[in-house]
């Protein structure tokens, strides 16, 4: 069922955003889609940072679409871009890769055993995959297809016929001393590199040569790289001369023909901005330096082009925490779909929605997940009961659904630590599992585990990919005899009242209250006695308590839930463990 196509509450970022971008919109070209954008670079492992350049617009466009106006997200795949080096830790990639350096990215191969003819389709894929599991909507531009085809021909000859002016509007920038270097998200293509360059040797680093300054990049016509260098160029006759210093190449081509070349970075950048008509699009914190592609692109759009550029803010960092090297094939590099193997859509969503572009936050792979899956459990109890406050509930719309529909979702959301140490205890047994958490609450058993899919998948996933095989709980075949002996009246006795309660309260909650219980009944107070009514030394005394039980079924001072693990272990094998 689709989610009523209005403005979600106006005091969040989205709702502001989209009330400047419909307004820039109908100013710039009224009665047209609203024309929103990212770009990606499928140059490598496309990651969590690069997510938010697809994100921030995505949510600003579904928010406009829930208003009921038309828009279109594009995202361009800079898949023509040059294949700069040889990343690290990529499976199935050696230093033979080496060689295709220069060449675009559509022209260099796939990962050894991947399914896809080239390296920016193998790395598109994954990204396109994710993008479908978070239901973001966009159309895609491929520029190898858009600049092989040429569909930007009048644009090319456009610029080179105004390289002057171009090369006018990059000389302000060019005596002025370069910005210390930032962290940088934007996509893996490192566009601020190529900058406004020629690659080859004749070129300094804005594609200035002996022979002057031209904003185009050839690719050879012999070796396919772009260590290319115009040498000559004719307006009247678009004849352009190039030579290529990686195989002695040289060749004349009329432009008003030729496909095998592309604007360089600071031009191409505001050409599509002007050619697609794009009134937002966000981008990264190094672009806000003088002489970066965002504030040049900014001049170069309206003077030589005549578009505007887009509005949109700069979006900070993106940061993770704890991501194991085992789950990663990828040099470390985690990714939107290493993400989804361990959280539901709706919470990578939320992550992004909740935080304004200019705040940096971080991804949880470590142990913090659970923390952030309680605090969405929470929220989401508050928006049922209409208690959350409005900007979390616009936030939580965004997370679960856009204007075309909810995402789909676990029926039954149980405790994703309480998946998680079900799924480490059981190991992935699905009849174990399935007895375990349909006695979390008699009353109400689960009839099957798609009930708590695919929350438990993913707590499943986190289990086997982010916790080291160090920290797993391997529950005890034999009891501890030795421990169980030394144990003096008192250990014995809170055993004692452990196993005489097991019966009576085995249930998650009533186990919860039997293992809180018994060290307060032991000190001569009820059960049911809160913490304001105990001393300090109660907590001590659990504490206490909570160890022996841990060192007595795992073997080590800490471990999941105690209520979880007894039901997990089991009534019998309990009994057996603590010495019945």
């Amino acid at each position: 069922m689709p989610i009523v196509a209005q403005s979600t509450e106006t005091t969040d970022w989205v709702s502001r955003y989209a009330d400047e971008v419909i307004e820039e919109s109908e100013r710039r070209a009224p009665g047209k889609p609203v024309v929103v954008a990212s770009g990606l670079s499928p140059s490598g492992p496309i990651h969590l940072g690069n997510l938010r350049e697809v994100m921030t617009p995505h949510l600003v466009a579904d928010e406009i679409r829930r208003r009921g106006h038309e828009v279109r997200h594009l995202i361009s795949w800079d898949d023509y871009d040059r294949y700069r080096k040889v990343p690290n830790g990529v499976a199935g990639v050696d230093d033979s890769w080496g060689e295709h350096i220069g060449r675009p990215l559509t022209a260099v191969p796939a990962p050894k055993g991947s399914p896809y003819p080239s390296w920016a389709e193998h790395f598109k894929a994954a990204m396109v995959e994710a993008l479908g599991e978070l239901g973001v909507e966009f159309d895609g531009i491929s520029q190898t297809e858009q600049y092989t085809s040429g569909t930007y021909r009048e644009q090319i000859l456009h610029a080179m016929k105004h390289r002057g002016d171009i090369d006018a509007i990059l000389d302000q920038y060019r005596t002025k001393k370069a910005p210390a270097k930032k962290q940088s998200q934007k996509p893996l293509d490192e566009a601020e590199l190529e900058a406004a360059e020629g690659s080859g040797a004749a070129a300094d680093d804005d594609g200035t040569g002996s022979a002057g300054y031209f904003p185009y990049k050839p690719y050879c016509g012999d070796c396919g790289k772009d260590l290319t260098t115009v040498t000559a160029y004719d307006d009247d006759t678009t004849e352009l001369t190039y030579t290529c210093t990686a195989c002695d190449f040289s060749e004349t081509v009329r432009l008003s023909e030729f496909n095998r070349g592309k604007l360089v970075w600071k031009v191409d950048w505001p050409m599509r901005w002007a050619y697609e008509g794009v009134v937002f699009e966000p981008s990264g914190v190094d672009h806000s330096s003088p002489g970066s592609s965002f504030q040049v692109g900014g001049q170069i759009v309206g003077s030589i082009f005549g578009g505007k550029q887009p509005i949109g803010p700069m979006y900070a960092f993106v940061g993770i925490s704890g991501m194991a090297k085992m789950s990663s094939s990828k040099g470390g590099v985690p990714t939107p779909g290493d993400a989804l193997k361990i959280m539901e859509p709706q919470i990578l969503r939320w992550l992004y929605a909740r935080r304004r572009p200019n705040q940096s936050f971080k991804i949880a792979f470590d142990q913090e997940i659970q923390r952030l899956y309680d605090e969405w459990d929470k929220l989401e109890g508050k928006v049922a009961d209409g208690s959350a406050l409005p900007a979390d509930v616009a936030a939580h719309s965004r997370a679960v659904g856009t204007a075309g529909g909810e995402l789909p979702k676990t029926p039954r959301p149980m405790p994703y630590r309480t998946l998680a140490s079900v799924a480490d205890i059981t190991a992935g047994a699905e009849d174990q599992t399935l007895r375990i958490l349909s006695e979390l609450d008699p009353a109400d058993p689960l009839s099957s585990l798609d009930e708590v899919r695919p929350r438990l998948d993913r707590a499943e996933a986190w289990i086997n990919t982010q916790v080291p095989a160090d920290q797993r709980t391997v529950v005890r075949k034999e009891a501890d005899t030795e421990l169980i002996k030394s144990l003096d009246d008192q250990g014995r006795a809170s055993l004692r009242l452990l196993l005489d309660g097991l019966d009576s309260h085995w249930s998650l909650d009533g186990l919860t209250h039997l293992v809180y219980g018994v060290p307060k009944v032991q000190a001569g107070f009820s059960a049911d006695a809160t913490p304001k009514e105990l001393p300090a030394e109660i907590k001590v005394a659990q504490r206490t308590f909570f160890a022996l039980l841990y060192h007595l079924l795992v073997g080590r001072d800490t471990g999941p839930r105690l209520p979880t693990l007894l039901l997990a272990v089991g009534q019998e094998r309990v009994r057996k463990l603590l010495g019945e």
